[in-house]
């Protein structure tokens, strides 16, 4: 997504730690049919907040969450299934199309965290929550939440609240 208007909060990442706590309070509240996109550059820490994220839904520690670059997606059990997919390796829509993976965009069954969201092209589902992570210096990230769906901005501001309260205290 790259829609100016879209409403939009942004998040200062101080360390990994941080990562992991905003990560699985996301993960807690995500339900069925909800499609995270996470874009940002190599190293940015994408799969980091995916593995939070799913520690958030319950997903068992003994299943490591790793990024399924060669794979193209990983499924893991919990509250309800997640779906990770890596479209690094895909070229566009007709890769992701070929691949099955737009299928699982428009499931109601489970959550989807899509890496390199931006390859879906026209495939990228309406009411999805973007997730950018800039980098910044001295290890520090930037998140940027943005939707057209209104619902996701609610369903966030708790957790942004709550670490900005972290954060100041």
């Amino acid at each position: 997504m790259s829609d100016d208007t879209a409403p939009t909060k942004i998040l200062n990442i101080f360390s990994l730690a941080d990562t992991e706590k905003i990560g699985r309070q996301i993960g807690r509240l995500l339900v069925p049919g909800d499609v995270l996109l996470l874009t940002g550059d190599l190293g940015a820490g994408k799969t980091t907040l995916t593995q939070s994220i799913a520690r958030g839904l319950d997903v068992p520690e003994e299943y490591y969450v790793t990024s399924p670059s060669f794979a193209l997606m990983h499924e893991y059990p919990g509250r309800c299934p997640l779906y990770h997919f890596d479209c690094y390796r895909l070229s566009g829509e007709d890769d992701i199309e070929g691949a099955g993976l737009s299928e699982y965009l428009a499931t109601t069954s489970g959550v989807c965290v899509v890496e390199w969201a931006s390859r879906l092209g026209s495939l990228t589902p309406d009411n999805a929550l973007t997730i950018q992570i800039i980098l910044l210096p001295a290890e520090r990230r930037r998140m940027v939440f943005q939707s057209d769906g209104a619902s996701w901005m609610q369903r966030l501001e708790p957790v942004i609240v709550q670490f900005d309260l972290n954060k100041s205290g």
